[in-house]
């Protein structure tokens, strides 16, 4: 579900500007109930000027008059600007010449903290050639006594969606291979901790 740009601030404006439910707004700014009557009380988001969703576009007067009348139905989201001009990229990724230099370092980093990603997931994260990472996995790259592990994100290499989706489907490939659930891995986890 499509969330409406800085939740919290639209939260704050549609709590003092309207008279939604807060499981209305709860569920429009994907926050829990709780958040919202903290924020209509003054404990949560002390602070946070609220955010117009009708000026950016993200909601209507009338639906929010709507959504006043009939408790049970739930804002819809018009436009999410956020998600304007994102087109799924094509072909290899484009590195500015400045971030070049830190490819070995996401590299070290996602070999280091991920090491059950492939080399292609790596390569399309970063943006490199397969051979590059299987120099820095098998320590033999030209530089590799003078290169740290850095986070890619951090970096401006990746973004954390990306990574997340790539570290997401090399688990769930994982599990279904191992034919066992989440909740029987941890189990397995947790005993050869105690093991240790």
């Amino acid at each position: 579900m499509a969330l409406p740009l800085m939740q919290k601030a639209t939260a704050v404006w549609l709590v003092e500007n309207t008279s939604l439910t807060f499981r209305q707004i709860a569920t429009f700014c994907g926050l829990h109930e709780l958040e919202i009557s903290g924020i209509a009380d003054g404990e949560v988001a002390q602070g946070i000027r609220g955010m117009d969703p009708i000026s950016t576009n993200q909601l209507t007067r009338e639906e929010i008059e709507n959504c006043e009348r009939n408790a049970d139905r739930n804002l819809e989201l018009m436009i999410n600007p956020a998600a304007k001009g994102e087109k799924k990229r094509r072909g290899p990724k484009y590195t500015p010449l400045s971030k070049r230099q830190d490819k070995p370092s996401a590299i070290l980093w996602l070999v280091k903290f991920h090491p059950e990603l492939t080399d292609g997931q790596i390569s399309k994260l970063v943006g490199t050639t397969k051979n590059t990472i299987q120099s820095i996995r098998q320590r033999s790259h030209w530089n590799i006594n003078n290169i740290q592990p850095i986070d890619p994100v951090a970096l401006g290499l990746c973004k954390q969606v990306e990574l997340d989706l790539q570290v997401k489907r090399i688990s769930k490939k994982n599990v279904a291979v191992k034919g066992t659930s989440d909740d029987e891995n941890q189990k397995i986890l947790s005993t050869d901790d105690s093991l240790t």
